[in-house]
């Protein structure tokens, strides 16, 4: 069986293009993570959503947030097809015949792939473009210095993480939070 992280990668090396665009996987994303977020030379972003199965589908659109000023509650997608969210586009990425293409909102793109599991080959295909729900550039609404600043502070995370597993460390790994009490 594919696993998610082998989907993310024969995804984004297939369909990305590292020179023109950013591409990070499990990035949080306002209230949510975004399983792969893309953000292009000028500043076009589009999230892409995996979902695998059809009831974990179903429970995208019962997340809600709430405005920590107004107090507020929203639907993730009414944000989304409003306008009202950080990123440009949206898309599910999905397995071929998972959902019917009906129940699918039209603001959100479909993906959809077939994974040979004789050859090993991942093969994606783009039902429907994602409609661009608002003009603004994701450096307009988010802070580019701070944004790296993050970047930097996970890639930190994630390489003492696999440091640790694969050596001992000679000093406290202070991202290692098993051990805080």
């Amino acid at each position: 069986m594919l696993k998610i992280e082998e989907l993310v990668h024969a995804f984004i090396y297939s369909q990305c293009d590292f020179e023109k665009e950013i591409v990070l996987t499990n990035h949080f994303q306002a209230d949510w993570e975004a399983d792969i977020l893309i953000v292009d030379a000028e500043g076009f972003s589009h999230e892409i959503e995996i979902k695998l199965s059809k009831s974990d589908f179903k429970n995208d659109f019962k997340k809600s947030y709430t405005n920590f000023s107004t107090g507020e509650k929203f639907l993730k997608h009414d944000k989304i097809s409003c306008g009202d969210y950080v990123c440009n586009a949206f898309s599910f990425l999905l397995p071929m015949g998972l959902v019917d293409h009906a129940l699918i909102p039209e603001h959100c793109g479909i993906i959809e792939f077939y994974h040979n599991v004789d050859s090993w080959d991942t093969e994606f295909y783009t039902i429907r473009k994602p409609k661009k729900v608002h003009e603004d550039s994701y450096w307009t609404l988010n802070d580019k210095d701070l944004f790296i600043r993050k970047i930097a502070l996970n890639l930190l995370y994630r390489k003492m993480e696999i440091k640790g597993k694969h050596e001992e460390l000679i000093f406290k790994n202070p991202f290692d939070i098993k051990k805080l009490k």
